[in-house]
């Protein structure tokens, strides 16, 4: 019987040998970083005596076998479209290029697999049969029954952009309840008092933890909310417009204001109120959620939320690699991460 391809050592295993953290090891590799020349020795040596060779300089052959058999996956799951699509594709790059950069460093290879109108529980039992180490899933448009089904697939996971509390899973979401606390105070700070809502009824957990955040700062800004100015509209732009039309056509006084659940329902909000003769932001001040980089294009250039996107992809494959390595079940991890206010001119400032 023939032998199978000899599995190259991974940079882990170099790190190990040599007694240092895989970034040390990583940055030896690289020649970068101010590292020891001891260090540095003891890295070489560690590569040397494993027979390490990194995936760049491996044959065809050994690279394909060792890459499969050290391979995780990123599941980007497509439900309904409503917020996974085209206007939101460099939101999902940024995670991927966390993710990619992390899993080079811990010498991982990075699978990219889209689905739409596929079955989850489908998609699960596909993985459990691969040979995968681990899957990242792109939690936006789960249901909790997808979430489940994701968590007891047997396969080490992470699970970003959404994020449940009660869930005994592994979550990464931005801090969806800081971020809307900084952009109600910024308004406030500038003179708003009547401050609306422009939410989403699409079935995205984001928005409903970012609706809930909009009534709690409210309340802790001692600002009256106002139910007729709170909107519910579809997720992409021309809906977003076509339902803003609809809705503020039957509102009799409109907030001074308005926070909204991300920037592309902010593009189509903003169209709404110019076609019904509103200026923004001489009227009306808006703030969107994402910083999209079509943000700082638009007329006017919005004030929006933004969210640490590549950092949230580059920790995801972090503590997937610690449910890898580790001998025995780890408890469960939950971050959220902060962002911050990238002001522009959508709102006007107090004088």
């Amino acid at each position: 019987m023939a032998a199978g391809p000899k599995q190259n050592p991974t940079l882990r295993q170099v790190a190990e040998h040599a007694g240092v953290s895989v970034t040390t090891a990583s940055l030896v590799l690289n020649r970068k970083g101010e590292i020891s020349e001891n260090t540095r020795a003891n890295v070489l040596r560690a590569m040397a005596e494993l027979n390490y060779t990194p995936r760049g300089e491996r044959s065809n052959a050994d690279s394909d076998a060792s890459d499969a058999q050290n391979a995780v996956r990123f599941l980007k799951i497509v439900r309904h479209g409503q917020t996974l699509n085209r206007d939101h594709n460099v939101f999902i790059s940024d995670y991927i290029d966390g993710m990619s950069y992390e899993a080079t460093r811990r010498d991982y290879s990075l699978q990219v697999v889209s689905h739409e109108a596929v079955d989850v529980a489908s998609i699960i039992d596909e993985i459990s049969k691969s040979d995968l180490r681990g899957i990242v899933a792109l939690g936006t448009e789960l249901s909790d029954e997808d979430i489940h089904l994701i968590n007891d697939c047997g396969v080490p996971n992470v699970i970003i952009d959404t994020y449940r509390p009660f869930v005994d899973g592994n979550f990464i979401d931005m801090d969806n309840e800081q971020l809307v606390h900084l952009a109600l105070a910024h308004l406030a700070s500038n003179g708003f008092r009547r401050i609306g809502l422009v939410s989403s009824y699409s079935e995205v957990n984001n928005f409903k933890l970012r609706h809930e955040a909009y009534m709690r700062a409210m309340n802790a800004h001692g600002l009256e909310i106002e139910e007729e100015n709170i909107l519910s509209v579809c997720a992409t732009i021309e809906e977003a417009y076509a339902d803003s039309i609809k809705q503020l056509s039957n509102i009799k006084k409109l907030s001074d204001a308005y926070f909204c659940a991300n920037d592309v329902i902010a593009f189509g909000f903003i169209r709404a109120l110019r076609e019904l003769g509103y200026s923004v932001p001489g009227d009306i001040s808006v703030v969107g959620f994402d910083n999209l980089p079509m943000a700082s294009m638009f007329d006017p250039p919005l004030t929006s939320l933004n969210v640490p996107k590549q950092r949230i992809g580059a920790m995801a494959i972090r503590f997937l690699d610690d449910l890898i390595v580790a001998n025995e079940k780890q408890p469960p991890v939950k971050v959220l991460l902060s962002g911050d206010l990238v002001i522009r001119k959508s709102v006007k400032l107090a004088d």
